[in-house]
């Protein structure tokens, strides 16, 4: 048997040899494409096709369409599709016994994992089926009195946006929504524009690290601290941030966080994990009500009765393969994806490109409109005519499609793109 070790030692001398043996093998794959960049730098693996190649490879697709919506929900690689399988085949062997008893406790070590990645305590970070729910359980579980006030902005995600408006009709308090630049440039005056919103008021900032519709990245530490200072609490929405690119909880400083685990971390449909800062868990009811005795626990989050096992229990093949891949070079392959479309659609004059190339500002998700051109309609016309896959941006300030490739992407699928859209601004829609 071949231990990952020796794998690793034999690097791209093993060849054929090595890639036939573990074809099938999603982790191996990684591992290779791993061998394959000691020494470089990330952006140097960037563009190296023959690495992503072997990443590619550790997915099973449908590659007679072309999915640019990983912003939504992304494909597992197989090593972690199998092992969700696996414990579902476990769990109904004799649900009463395998799902409470073997596999449920299991949770806590996929906890230990997502601390270590996020740069938590565990007793800090409650698993979760995505980041609305994980979101959703700081929003209600505050409490806030008539007249409080929550700043957040005008481009949250609107789920997140119905919850703070069911608070304000339920209870009184006021939502308050900027308006932020699109794109955004200068991180400094979108400080200023929350400052500017703070009032005696004012109970909570909640914010997005990056923007759903644009990919903006907002300078989440920089408004946290601004929070801190006034004692007003942080909620930040990290649903298209975590895995995505590389920081941890000390880069953000923030009060609690909630993201999916089902888009950049690639981990099965269905998971998600919310952080709340040790000295606020008793301070925050659970969404479903919990023993008074887990008050102080931050288990009490995860009080939503019967559940399968196997979602949360396969996040762990899922941080291995991200470990594996490394996220330095995962964010600078998405960038250059990214630039691979945006660079050349930029140039064409009808085209509005409302995502910041500067990677501070933005890392694999974009936005692009076409001037008089509905996106819904652009939409329609990329998947009924080419099976391209997006997403329509409509919001009161600008509109265009999303655009969001992932490491399975390839170049030729990336170039197809261009070059529909190039023809749909050069000439129009078919009628």
């Amino acid at each position: 048997m071949i231990s990952r070790r020796s794998f690793l030692r034999a690097g791209s001398s093993a060849g054929g040899a090595a890639l036939t043996m573990f074809a099938g093998d999603a982790l191996a794959r990684a591992a290779r494409a791993g061998s394959l960049a000691a020494g470089r730098t990330a952006a140097d693996i960037a563009r190296d096709e023959f690495y992503w190649r072997e990443v590619q490879g550790a997915f099973t697709l449908d590659r007679t369409l072309v999915n640019l919506n990983n912003g939504g929900v992304c494909p597992s690689p197989r090593v972690v599709h199998e092992a969700l399988k696996r414990y579902l085949d476990i769990s109904n062997q004799a649900p009463v016994y395998h799902l409470w008893q073997v596999l449920e406790p299991n949770i806590e070590a996929v906890r230990r994992g997502l601390a270590r990645a996020f740069g938590c305590e565990p007793d800090e970070l409650a698993i979760t089926r995505n980041a609305s729910e994980a979101l959703q359980i700081v929003q209600l579980g505050l409490d806030l009195a008539a007249g409080d006030e929550v700043v957040t902005t005008n481009q949250d995600y609107p789920r997140m946006l119905d919850t703070w408006d069911q608070r304000a009709r339920r209870d009184g308090i006021r939502v308050v929504r900027l308006s932020i630049p699109v794109p955004a440039t200068d991180m400094g005056e979108l400080v200023s524009r929350f400052e500017r919103a703070i009032t005696p008021r004012t109970r909570v900032l909640h914010f997005c690290h990056v923007v759903n519709l644009t990919g903006q990245i907002l300078p989440v530490r920089d408004l946290c601290r601004l929070a801190r200072a006034r004692g007003i609490r942080t909620i930040v929405d990290g649903a298209h941030a975590f895995a995505h690119f590389p920081f941890v909880q000390r880069d953000l400083e923030c009060d609690c966080y909630g993201t999916s685990l089902h888009k950049w971390l690639l981990a099965p449909v269905g998971t998600g994990f919310l952080y709340v800062r040790r000295d606020l868990v008793p301070s925050i009811w659970p969404l479903t009500p919990a023993n008074e005795r887990l008050t102080a626990n931050i288990r009490k989050f995860e009080e939503v009765g019967t559940h399968p096992a196997a979602m949360h229990n396969a996040i762990a093949e899922a941080l291995v393969f991200h470990e594996s891949l490394g996220a330095d070079r995962k964010a600078e392959r998405l960038r250059y994806l990214k630039a691979r479309w945006a660079e050349p659609l930029r140039a064409h004059p009808r085209v509005r490109l409302h995502t910041s190339l500067d990677p501070a500002y933005s890392c694999g998700v974009g936005c692009v409109g076409i001037e008089g051109i509905d996106p819904g309609r652009i939409t329609a016309h990329l998947w009924d005519r080419h099976r391209l896959i997006v997403t329509p941006i409509k919001h009161d300030e600008f509109e265009g499609v999303r655009v969001t490739p992932n490491v399975y992407t390839t170049l030729g699928e990336v170039d197809l793109f261009v070059e529909v859209m190039r023809e749909v601004a050069d000439k129009g829609l078919p009628a």
